[in-house]
């Protein structure tokens, strides 16, 4: 049976992957007069899979015929998986070694480890790569080294490629064991083996590990998936003849599905087998017979489970009491938590960077238009002295330098702040609401059986580089199609805004949905929700006064690493020339200009990355970098003050409360000298200490002065 499912989830996974790959000709040729619809288009291409003539490889950009598909992506899927598994291997390898030898160190040494980890998973890949090119031209201009080759037709590149791509995993890795180990450590078995008096080594070994490699294969498959997306820029930084580029020359829905199939096969089965292996259970016996696939297929089961789950969310829609739910409230109390929260000096500044950034983009382009000064040749004061022509370098005539047109980097970087952030922001903010309404559904009105089977279904999800489904989806839509006399987008401004918007936050909401919908089952499980249902609380009462609360902290983190990961995928897509808002392209035979983002917004910089202009001494082009970097690390300094005031709400952390400066009437090094006269002393009378007769008819009275919580709930 095991078996059985094993293959229908992968038969699904390839479904899905099918359905994908048709979209990139759906979009571009939506809107021509020969066009055809999505179903249409997929039907064809499921006939044409059982066509031996659809299995060729066509060289579009080289025009050198075709060849079988499987002689062409075969190797370029090998070469591919020798560079990641070697990154993995190597990543992997050297966490284990330094979370091993960290064990030993003292506490003092640990807490800047741990900060430095912090700070290094702010680190895009592109600003890896970035740097490891810097250091290897460094090398090659002072030693005559070249360390970091780049790949061409007759020679393949591993060295660069698998070093940059095996920090990722090595840095991630290295902060879960490090943590897993901590944690581990403060358990009572530990204790009672060091009483026996083996020592911290074997202890280590033999017991530690062995019960957290278990735990670490859930953020294992996290940190593949995270470099699967790296690999994806990788290649092309490294000009490495992988997947990616056979990819791109010929972007075909039989190469994409090809490529999808190729990535997702051999993870897929590799993970499932592995969690089979580490989860070995023993159903009862009436278990057996209602999990059979007879009992599953049955008309009326089906027929009955489908009218319940209607039943119980018609029931929880009718159980909301539209009287009770003020509109006003849930504002209140988000300024309530963000005011509990800037107390923490690291959410304070992390929001501060956001608000200041986004406010300072806003006035910008309301006082001047979207301006960008440009400068193409920069002379001296008597104007025939030539100093510079473009890109400018940093100080002069603009202090961050300019691009290959000569526009200002930092006017740019100003103008486009406002669509980078808060659009970034937008787009995690509606996965984390999507997340979060599927997810009550998936809490509350599926049965438990049904949920295992979504979970399964979409943990396929992670064998999928989210880089490379984008590209993929949102090819068609950002870049503009040659007319004959030109270049013109498919769809308007407003339409590539919104679909972007829809497909980076449709391709996350699965994932997010099972993860806040297992959150919500564990707070499902405690005994106060037991007691809140014994007292009649209704589906919506449950979660709106007892559970919402405790996931609000999980949901502020979510939404943090959501944020950081659109970002990335913007630095992704803007290698690739795939802007926020469309791509502008000239037309001009002679040389055109380069391709522009319309917004101005960071990832539209990107493009301006690349061997050669580092290798030129361009080093101001990492500006560009610098604030993608800033706002990445302004959103980790957010979610580890959440953090903080959550561990101190809980008892985990200590605040220890200020003293307060009180007022001296006496100067510092002065010492008051006091004299006792019969002054000093005051006679009392004594019926003060005489307790007075109780009246019953006299009510005591308590002055209570309201706070500013307590005023705000009786005006709603």
């Amino acid at each position: 049976m095991k078996i059985v499912r094993l293959l229908t989830y992968y038969l699904l996974g390839m479904v899905s992957i099918f359905c994908v790959s048709v979209f990139p000709q759906y979009f571009s040729t939506r809107g021509t007069p020969d066009s055809t619809g999505y179903f249409e288009q997929l039907l064809a291409f499921g006939r044409d899979l059982f066509k031996a003539e659809s299995w060729i490889y066509k060289f579009e950009r080289s025009q050198a015929g075709g060849a079988p598909m499987m002689e062409i992506m075969g190797p370029a899927f090998i070469y591919s998986m020798q560079i990641l598994l070697g990154a993995l291997l190597a990543g992997f390898s050297f966490a284990l070694l330094l979370a091993l030898a960290s064990a030993f160190l003292p506490k003092l040494l640990l807490s800047p480890i741990k900060k430095l980890l912090d700070v290094l998973e702010s680190v895009p890949d592109l600003i890896l790569a970035s740097v490891l090119q810097v250091l290897s031209i460094v090398i090659f201009k002072s030693f005559g080294v070249d360390l970091f080759k780049v790949a061409s037709f007759t020679e393949k590149a591993y060295f660069a490629p698998i070093v940059t791509l095996a920090i990722l995993p090595l840095v991630s890795m290295f902060k879960i064991l490090l943590l897993m180990i901590e944690e581990e450590f403060l358990k009572v078995y530990v204790t009672f083996v060091k009483s026996k008096g083996i020592d911290k080594l074997n202890i280590l070994i033999r017991h530690v590990l062995k019960n957290i490699m278990p735990l670490s294969f859930h953020h294992i498959k996290i940190i593949i998936w995270g470099t699967l997306s790296s690999q994806f820029i990788i290649e092309r930084v490294f000009n490495v003849h992988g997947l990616t580029f056979y990819l791109l020359d010929n972007f075909q829905p039989i190469t994409i599905f090809v490529t999808l199939g190729l990535i997702f096969t051999p993870f897929y089965f590799l993970f499932q087998l592995v969690d089979l292996w580490l989860k070995v259970d023993h159903p009862l016996f009436y278990e057996k017979r209602r999990s059979s696939w007879r009992h599953m297929l049955r008309v009326g089961n089906i027929a009955e489970e489908t009218k319940r789950f209607f039943e119980n969310l018609l029931f929880t829609f009718q159980s909301i009491n539209p009287k009770k739910v003020s509109p006003i409230r849930p504002f209140i109390n988000v300024l309530l938590t963000l005011g509990r929260h800037m107390k923490n000096w690291k959410f304070a500044l992390g929001a501060l960077f956001f608000i200041v950034t986004i406010s300072y983009s806003i006035i910008y382009s309301v006082t001047t238009d979207n301006h960008v000064d440009q400068v193409r040749l920069y002379y001296a004061d008597d104007g025939a002295t030539l100093i510079s022509a473009m890109p400018h370098a940093p100080t002069k005539p603009f202090f961050f330098g300019s691009d290959k047109l000569g526009f200002s980097l930092f006017d740019q970087l100003v103008i486009g702040a406002k669509y980078t952030l808060i659009f970034a922001m937008l787009i995690a903010l509606l996965r984390v609401l999507g997340g979060l309404l599927f997810g009550v559904i998936y809490a509350f009105h599926l049965s438990p059986r049904t949920q295992q089977w979504l979970a399964k279904l979409i943990d396929s999800i992670h064998f999928l580089p989210l880089s490379l489904v984008a590209y993929i989806l949102l090819a068609p839509i950002l870049m503009p199609a040659f007319t004959g006399f030109g270049y013109e987008f498919t769809y308007t401004f407003t339409e590539r805004i919104l679909l972007e918007m829809f497909i980076l936050t449709i391709l996350v909401v699965p994932l997010t949905t099972v993860l806040l919908g297992s959150e919500i089952k564990r707070v499902l499980d405690y005994e106060f929700i037991a007691s809140a249902r014994v007292l009649g609380g209704s589906r919506f009462h449950l979660f709106w006064r007892h559970i919402f609360p405790h996931i609000g902290a999980r949901l502020t983190i979510l939404l943090g690493t959501q944020f950081i990961q659109v970002l990335l995928i913007f630095i992704h897509l803007g290698i690739f020339k795939f802007f926020f808002g469309g791509t502008k392209l000239s037309f001009d035979p002679m040389g055109g200009d380069p391709p522009m983002s319309i917004t101005h917004e960071w990832s539209g910089l990107i493009g301006e990355l690349g061997r050669t202009t580092i290798a030129s001494g361009r080093y101001w082009y990492l500006w560009i970098l610098a604030a993608f970097m800033l706002a990445i690390f302004a959103m980790q300094l957010i979610i580890q003050g959440v953090k903080e005031v959550q561990q101190v709400k809980v008892g985990v952390l200590y605040k220890a409360p200020k003293p307060r400066k009180q007022k001296a009437n006496v100067k510092a090094n002065e010492v008051p000298s006091y004299q006792l006269t019969k002054d000093s002393f005051k006679p009392v009378d004594p019926e003060f200490y005489q307790s007075p007769e109780p009246d019953s008819n006299r009510k005591t009275e308590i002055d209570v002065k309201p706070t500013f919580k307590g005023r705000i709930e009786r005006l709603m």
